[in-house]
């Protein structure tokens, strides 16, 4: 979580050309910091053809308030923004955008947006009905379920779920601070990491009324002083990976999905030995083939690779990739599998690399791409059968 931005580069997008997006185009969105000493002023668009990892900017798609997570939902060509925020409206909370997506342009045009109620929203994701968005705000320590109508429109708040606690960290754990909200494969259950209490807290979902209740087990530990900030499950759902901000470190767990446990199996480092710097982890992915898994690093400024054992579910460090930039937050691998895209957020810039699909190494795609403070990067894939 970065609430006070690093000097940032002032690196000005191109002007987009007057071009349509073609039903066979996937288009990247890139939420971004907006205000402070960035030139940012919302959410960026690109559109790439299928087979390409050319980028050809669409431009500011949609003027919004530092839109730091986004999700789609490609189904209803939807998109929804956390705007992290201290206030809205003159109340002490952070909202939530809600936006319709023009597949003919990429253009954002708002729905609505809802209070958070919590300060700093920093993270949400969609239940599997599509009718709650589930909302982490990191200032508060407080998950805020949002319905959300057919239409993509938001409703007021349906449940506030506030943690308490803090831990060994004075610095940053001195309260809790919810991080992300994700689901399991199955969308059995909802897991939210909180960097201040270093524990990765369980709960259920009744999606009709779209209210929340702590699960027992109710949480799992980390490491004192860890910082769980995001995880990602394997595809298969038999492990979830959790990245830990503080110490730089991946904890893996098994996941029995009948009793809704966690059991840490192992702490890694996402370093490479011979880092001596300082460093804090952002992002963390899991291949969609399960065999591999990708963390950032906002310091020695490089995606790790992970080797992922079939059996065990355990990690073995393979290497750490340069990102072109500083400060890699948020990346995202594409629908396909292929390409991995991220965002250097001090440095206004997007690297696109491919995939290996045998080692998982990756190699840079041409030189990186001009968005001003990106943090967040998103897709919204080509339409089938058109």
């Amino acid at each position: 979580m970065m609430m006070v931005l690093l000097a940032v580069t002032h690196v000005h997008t191109q002007e987009p050309p007057t071009a349509s997006v073609s039903p066979k185009d996937t288009i990247v969105y890139v939420g971004t910091y907006t205000g402070g000493k960035t030139n940012s002023q919302g959410i960026y668009g690109f559109k790439m053809q299928t087979g390409s990892t050319t980028l050809v900017p669409l431009g500011l798609v949609a003027e919004t308030a530092s839109p730091s997570y986004i999700e789609i939902d490609p189904d209803r060509g939807l998109l929804f923004a956390v705007n992290e925020t201290e206030e809205f409206e003159g109340k002490p909370t952070g909202f939530v955008s809600a936006f319709s997506i023009d597949r003919k342009t990429g253009k954002l045009t708002l729905i609505n947006r809802q209070p958070a109620e919590g300060k700093a929203p920093c993270h949400l994701a969609l239940d599997k009905s599509r009718r709650n968005l589930i909302v982490a705000n990191y200032t508060s320590g407080t998950v805020t379920v949002l319905p959300v109508a057919a239409d993509g429109r938001l409703g007021a708040p349906s449940a506030v779920v506030k943690h308490s606690g803090s831990s060994v960290n004075t610095q940053r754990q001195a309260g809790p601070h919810a991080h992300c909200t994700t689901f399991d494969p199955a969308y059995g259950l909802l897991f939210v990491c909180d960097l201040g209490l270093d524990q990765v807290l369980a709960y259920e979902l009744d999606s009709a009324k779209g209210t929340l209740t702590a699960h027992n087990p109710p949480s799992a530990a980390v490491k004192p002083g860890s910082g769980p900030r995001h995880m990602d499950f394997r595809p298969d759902g038999r492990f979830t990976y959790v990245l830990n901000e503080l110490t730089s470190t991946v904890t893996t767990f098994a996941y029995d999905a009948k009793a809704g446990s966690l059991t840490e199996r192992q702490t890694v480092s996402t370093l490479p030995p011979s880092f001596t710097g300082s460093n804090s982890g952002a992002e963390i992915v899991v291949h969609p083939s399960g065999k591999f898994v990708y963390s950032s690093n906002r310091g020695h400024n490089s995606v790790a690779l992970f080797r992922i054992d079939p059996a065990q579910g355990t990690l073995t460090f393979v290497a750490a990739q340069d990102t072109g930039g500083r400060t890699p937050r948020n990346f995202a691998i594409d629908p396909t599998g292929r390409l991995l895209f991220a965002a250097n957020q001090d440095s206004g810039t997007m690297m696109v690399f491919t995939i290996d699909q045998a080692s998982g190494q990756l190699k840079a795609s041409g030189a990186p791409v001009a968005v001003p403070a990106p943090v967040c990067v998103r897709f919204l894939p080509p339409r089938t059968g058109r």
